[in-house]
């Protein structure tokens, strides 16, 4: 293994750091969370300052012991890296080319009236998915869990939660989207486990014995009760410390999230066999790949230090310096991804397969089983060059990453109440797909479980007009099938879902939300502005039932839905949108079919075109070299002129009539004419 460290002693500028992909990175990070530009490190001036005078200058921001830590976080990772790994037998591997739809089970369709979606209703709403025409279904967790987090706190890995269905129900959803030539993926969460998991009770049971040191576990001081400091700063990202007491055996218990959600002990080999393990079984079962939920959390730092007081101020999260990449993360995946996602020679085969898709949509026999199943790596903090390393091609680490900064712009986070611009998209994705090798691949995603819905970020108050949240939702869809990269559609996008207009925290369900409002009325908030802060965050909004027909529980249940809706609108319902042309969703029909017939638009090139205007967003798909597609999307709520050098080109797909001006949020997809010779 070759690596290229850096020296403090030697007289390490800024701009050293900002040459190793870590560093780059991490100082990004930070300009975000200050809302500054690049420039203020690019430029000669502070680019040459050495590390340890920069960090003097900035202490008043960063704090004292800021270059140590990022110095600690470098040296994790050399800049040059031999990673021994074969990276991936397939040059062109099925996912390149493939739409991904996120269905969230608990709120997608229920079968039997108790109000909780379950598996049963995805098989009865399956040609749905089929008929929009993607070709992986993503569940978010059906494991069997006490729910303290909605699944991500997993009881049995090999067992269904009760009120989602059974083995059997699960084995028939497989098999159903196989025979509609559509690929399954699970979501597997093991940086944690629920509290209730057979390791961690006979971890409880026999501290010293052989579960002992499958989670994080730390014996209390001589006469402790509990009430004395816990082993570090570290705080939860659901509030308040990552540590919680266990009295019956006087120790504690890491938890980052709730406090029922433990986290694993990743350098114990045990228990990366035993993850690995579940993946094979699941995989002989026709799984075919997993959602790796904060697969980037895995890797502690030896000791579990302190957190940098300053970078938890900043961050919003004491510690997390120490785990959001931590020093053996590659290795880790590496292992995992050879043995548990690769099959073996001598491994079982799946039950079913998925059948081939033709370019046109029709359906040919079963393929042989994947060599690998695919690893989609959730990644929170992770920036473009850290997801290279870990996504790369040639790394034999994960496949796709999610980076979550294109969900928010500089200076802003997920709770503050905002209009997002647009223009962020197109700064933000120019940048990233420039930077990421031809080999590689982006996942191009905007709404998902954990977050707001992206149309009413954008349109705020404006996403009760039908005309423009249409419109909207039609751009976002022409952005996020058309760019370079791997698409992730959330359940819902597809008939342009927005954001609930809950009225009492009696509406909400997620322990994150509810944490976080409870946290504000003890800082003394009245209700109401409690709520109001809380809302525009609020990972709920995403989290309720399907709107799949009109009425009071939308067809989604014949029951009492488990978290209620507050929308009442009109035409934004599957059945509403099914027959009419001009719907949000049979927009996603029809963009998703070019998008399977036309191999440039699938995993073709890119140039961008007037990268600088800045609300003309514009860039051609080419493939072979040659120029197919001219892509425009108006980024505002207003009229635009178009540019008068674009290349010729007929409309094939687009939500307005293509003249000289670009309606509000209007999209166009032509057909680049070809010239003679």
């Amino acid at each position: 293994m070759t690596r290229t460290m850096i020296n403090p002693d030697a007289g390490t500028r800024l701009k050293d750091i900002y040459r190793h992909p870590v560093g780059r990175d991490a100082i990004d990070k930070i300009l975000l969370q200050l809302g500054r530009s690049r420039r203020w490190v690019t430029n000669p001036v502070v680019a040459n300052l050495p590390l340890r005078v920069l960090a003097r200058l900035a202490q008043p921001v960063l704090g004292p012991g800021f270059a140590d830590s990022l110095l600690a976080v470098l040296a994790d990772h050399p800049q040059s890296e031999e990673s021994g790994a074969t990276g991936r037998d397939d040059q062109q591997p099925w996912w390149r080319s493939a739409v991904f739809y996120q269905v969230y089970p608990r709120s997608f369709a229920d079968s039997d009236g108790d109000g909780v979606g379950d598996l049963r209703g995805i098989i009865n709403r399956i040609d749905h998915l089929a008929d929009l025409g993607v070709d992986c279904v993503w569940l978010s967790p059906i494991f069997d869990s006490p729910n303290e987090d909605m699944g991500y706190d997993v009881r049995d890995y090999r067992a269904v939660m009760a009120e989602m269905g059974t083995l059997t129900d699960l084995d028939d959803l497989i098999a159903a989207c196989h025979e509609r030539g559509m690929r399954i993926i699970l979501d597997l969460v093991v940086n944690h486990t629920s509290d209730q998991h057979p390791w961690f009770q006979a971890a409880l049971a026999d501290p010293e014995g052989p579960y002992g040191g499958y989670h994080h576990v730390r014996r209390g001081a001589d006469g402790e009760d509990g009430s004395g400091p816990p082993p570090n700063n570290w705080d939860s990202f659901f509030g308040g410390g990552a540590w919680r007491w266990i009295p019956e055996t006087e120790r504690w218990v890491l938890h980052l999230f709730a406090p029922g959600q433990v986290d694993l002990n990743w350098d114990n080999p045990a228990v990366r066999d035993e993850v690995a393990d579940i993946v094979r079984w699941w995989r002989e079962r026709g799984i075919d790949g997993f959602r790796l939920d904060v697969i980037n959390y895995i890797s502690k730092r030896p000791g579990l230090p302190d957190g940098n007081e300053a970078i938890g101020d900043l961050m919003g999260f004491r510690g997390i310096e120490h785990y959001f990449f931590g020093p053996q993360l590659h290795d880790h995946l590496r292992e995992l991804r050879t043995n548990g996602f690769t099959r073996g020679d001598h491994d079982q085969p799946p039950r079913s397969t998925v059948r081939e898709r033709h370019p046109d949509g029709s359906l040919g026999t079963p393929l042989p089983p994947d060599r690998t199943g695919v690893m989609v790596g959730e990644t929170p903090g992770v920036g473009v060059e850290m997801a290279r390393l870990l996504s790369g091609a040639d790394r034999g680490e994960l496949d796709l990453v999610f980076n979550f900064d294109v969900l928010e712009p500089p200076g802003r986070i997920r709770w503050d109440d905002y209009r997002y611009d647009l223009r962020q998209l197109k700064r933000y994705y120019i940048d990233t797909i420039t930077r990421t090798g031809d080999r590689d691949r982006v996942a191009l995603f905007l709404d998902n479980h954990d977050n707001p819905r992206m149309l009413s970020k954008v349109l705020g108050p404006l996403a009760e007009d039908p005309s423009l949240r249409t419109a909207v939702a039609k751009a976002l869809a022409t952005l996020q099938l058309t760019l370079p990269g791997t698409p992730f559609l959330f359940q819902g996008q597809e008939i342009g879902a927005i954001d609930q207009q809950f009225s009492s925290v009696n509406e909400l369900r997620d322990v994150e939300s509810l944490n976080k409002y409870a946290e504000l009325i003890n800082e003394g908030l009245g209700e109401s502005e409690a709520l109001a802060r809380v809302l525009p965050g609020a990972r709920d909004h995403a989290r309720v039932p399907m709107r799949w027909a009109p009425g009071l529980t939308t067809d989604f249940s014949t029951g009492v839905p488990w978290q209620p809706g507050a929308e009442t609108s009109t035409g934004f319902t599957v059945a509403e949108q099914d027959s009419d042309p001009d719907s949000v969703l049979n927009f996603h029909r029809a963009l998703i079919r070019l998008r399977r017939t036309e191999p440039a638009l699938a995993d073709g090139g890119v140039r961008f075109l007037h990268p600088r205007s800045r609300d003309h967003f514009c860039w051609v798909r080419t493939h072979a070299g040659i120029d197919h597609w001219l892509i425009e999307v108006n980024l505002t709520g207003r009229p635009i002129r178009r540019p008068r050098n674009l290349p010729a080109a007929d409309p094939v797909l687009t939500t307005t009539h293509v003249g000289p001006l670009l309606p509000p949020y209007a999209a166009a997809i032509s057909r680049i004419r070809r010239t003679a010779g």
